[in-house]
């Protein structure tokens, strides 16, 4: 069981864990022990998320976000399989968090008067500039 905030809790039900072999250093070890952690959320699925947070999830996921409305989080960093399901738990702890946090709406704003004439004067003083490159005639 994952705890993300007061509100949201992921029971294992929800997650499913598989292991593999791990590139990179290691020596034999690599070719013996299947310390890679692929870690499967059921998002879509889940009770405890709500809907907003399933679709900002899914926006932040990206890739990771499968077909059936997975989540995959692959972890190799460690040559130790339990410290990479630490890692893998955690980041989905840190993914459904982001995807708690409510984005703030855009206030459009409006260029100031003062600031509207300088732009169009210095565009105003380039183009003399600009004009006054030209050919010279006798």
């Amino acid at each position: 069981m994952i705890k993300v905030n007061d509100q949201i809790t992921i029971k294992d039900w929800e997650l499913t864990e598989q292991f593999a072999r791990s590139s990179g250093p290691g020596g034999q070890n690599v070719n013996k022990v299947s310390t890679a952690v692929e870690l499967r959320f059921e998002a879509a699925r889940s009770p405890n998320l709500p809907g907003p947070v399933k679709t900002r999830l899914k926006r932040l996921a990206g890739r990771r976000w499968t077909q059936d409305g997975a989540l995959v989080l692959f972890v190799q960093e460690t040559r130790s399989q339990a410290r990479n399901r630490e890692i893998a738990r955690e980041r989905l702890r840190e993914l459904i968090l982001k995807a708690c946090e409510k984005p703030k709406r855009r206030v459009p704003t409006k260029p100031t008067y003062g600031s509207v004439k300088r732009r169009l004067k210095a565009k105003k003083v380039r183009g003399e500039v600009k004009s006054l490159r030209g050919k010279v005639e006798e």
